[in-house]
């Protein structure tokens, strides 16, 4: 059955992290409740303020929507002439976005998060998903970035991207950056680079703030670009309470402080303990790790069996990427279920 499953239910072409209702179908004798490490989303969520009556009662307003952007515009270190829009969710913005702009070549720096590529294609561009930036050619005229890099955490220097960005512009392009995980650490952020000439940044809200559920995104960027998504999405939406408690969340810069130091030890921690048991990391940011291992198929059988979902990648055997556990009772869970495993490899080149 473990061997039929490999073959019939992994081969998505968009397989994404976070699918318990998946992995609970698959492997039904997993261990409840099952522990999550298959998503990048912060596991010490922003705490839910008291939500006003009118937020969930009337239609947002202008007065609270602008509350928000400007919250948002000085977490995020914009310039001041930087033109920002929220969006129900980064993914609505990737899937949209493709449609407002020209047909067009379109570079995607690849292996990333799959549904740029398949937004830009359905939308009728030519993509091309490029291994470096070297292999941008003449004819591009948009570029996509995922900023840092998911699954690996990659980085670029900042001016090479704003060189690229000024170039792609000067061709009526535009360079698209998707930092979806760069607020743990916003030192590699573009958004301060943002001007007329400048790039398209992507933000999500849920994952830095553990609040997934609440959909919410920003694009900020060139005045133009944006002003065309806002028409495209047209009035209300964004929800009243997602509003409030983002004004909130993206002002309380005590808790920010604090949960960027927990999730840089916490990351630290990870590495340490996939290291210890034979993992190769090739790369991770502050939200999640992407480790190597000869036998990864075989243990993300083991692990599902034991209620512990990870993300696989179908198309890269070998790989698997890790969230990090909520309390330590997961961190032990987690450990445990790994050194039953590496117990279980050793009898077996015993035997």
């Amino acid at each position: 059955m473990a061997a039929q499953l490999r073959s019939t239910t992994y081969n998505r072409n968009l397989f994404h992290g976070g699918d318990l209702q998946w992995a609970q179908a698959h492997f039904t004798q997993g261990e409840l409740p099952w522990l999550d490490l298959s998503t990048g989303i912060n596991p010490h969520a922003y705490p839910i303020p008291e939500v006003s009556l009118d937020a969930w009662q009337r239609l947002p307003g202008t007065d609270a929507e602008q509350a928000m952007l400007a919250a948002a515009n000085n977490f995020y270190g914009a310039p001041a002439s930087t033109e920002i829009c929220a969006v129900p969710g980064t993914q609505l913005s990737i899937q949209m976005l493709p449609r407002l702009f020209p047909k067009s070549q379109v570079d995607i720096l690849s292996p990333t998060y799959a549904e740029h590529a398949a937004s830009w294609k359905q939308a009728g561009h030519q993509v091309h998903e490029i291994e470096c930036l070297e292999e941008i050619s003449e004819k591009t005229r948009f570029v996509i970035v995922v900023h840092p890099n998911n699954p690996d955490g990659k980085l670029y220097g900042k001016s090479e991207l704003v060189n690229l960005a000024s170039l792609l512009r000067s061709r009526n392009g535009q360079l698209i950056i998707d930092e979806a995980f760069a607020d743990t650490d916003q030192e590699n952020s573009l958004v301060p680079e943002i001007s007329p000439d400048g790039p398209l940044v992507l933000k999500s809200f849920g994952k830095f703030f553990g609040l997934a559920g609440l959909r919410l995104g920003f694009c900020l960027g060139p005045a133009t670009a944006i002003s065309h998504l806002r028409q495209a999405l047209g009035p209300w939406v964004v929800s009243g309470v997602a509003m409030e408690v983002a004004t909130k969340a993206l002002q309380d810069n005590l808790w920010i402080s604090q949960t960027r130091r927990t999730l840089n030890l916490a990351s630290e921690r990870l590495e340490t303990l996939l290291l210890k048991f034979g993992f190769n990391i090739i790369g991770a940011t502050s939200l999640f790790c992407l480790a190597q291992h000869d036998s990864a198929d075989n243990l993300f059988h083991h692990l599902c069996e034991r209620g512990i979902l990870c993300r696989m990648f179908p198309e890269r055997p070998g790989f698997l990427r890790f969230g990090l556990p909520n309390t330590e009772e997961d961190w032990h869970r987690f450990t445990a279920v790994l050194s039953d495993w590496q117990k279980m490899a050793q009898t077996r080149i015993s035997d």
